[in-house]
């Protein structure tokens, strides 16, 4: 018995939640999506997340690659890690591309945290500015985790 009053209960709170009498809503319309960003149509290349406890590094630290190309964070050791860009270390330009190719972003230019070895995290450079992009890893930044791909 207890049981049936607590579940008519909740049939008549979630009925008043959602307006009473059954009735329905007319769906509200979906918020305009962002601009998505190009695809990538290039080569991918991958760049290791690591942190052992004493040193933290991406693999290789100094990359080159072409406007086009993909670019795959992947966790090897010490999550969690990601990805953040410096803004005034970045072609003019470059903040616009980076911020709609890069998805669940915490902030400008900055990546989410990956948690999980082997968990990835990819950035497409498609329409990406020729120049320097340096960046680091905000939990090991301390640990001197930075690199830089270079556009070209």
């Amino acid at each position: 018995m207890r049981a049936m009053t607590m579940v008519a209960g909740m049939a008549a709170l979630a009925l008043a939640a959602c307006g009473g009498k059954g009735e329905e809503k007319p769906a509200e319309a979906p918020a305009a999506a962002p601009a998505a960003a190009p695809a990538a149509t290039g080569a991918t290349h991958e760049v290791g997340m690591e942190f052992d406890g004493k040193t933290a590094s991406f693999v290789p630290a100094e990359l080159t690659i072409k406007s086009g190309d993909l670019v795959k964070f992947v966790v090897k050791t010490g999550p969690p890690h990601n990805v953040a860009f410096y803004s005034d270390s970045i072609p003019a330009g470059a903040a616009d591309v980076l911020n709609k190719a890069m998805a669940e972003t915490m902030g400008p230019l900055t990546g989410p945290m990956k948690i999980g070895i082997g968990e990835s995290y990819d950035i497409s450079f498609a329409g990406a500015p020729a120049g320097e992009y340096k960046y680091f890893c905000t939990p090991h930044l301390p640990f001197g985790m930075k690199a830089k791909i270079t556009v070209q």
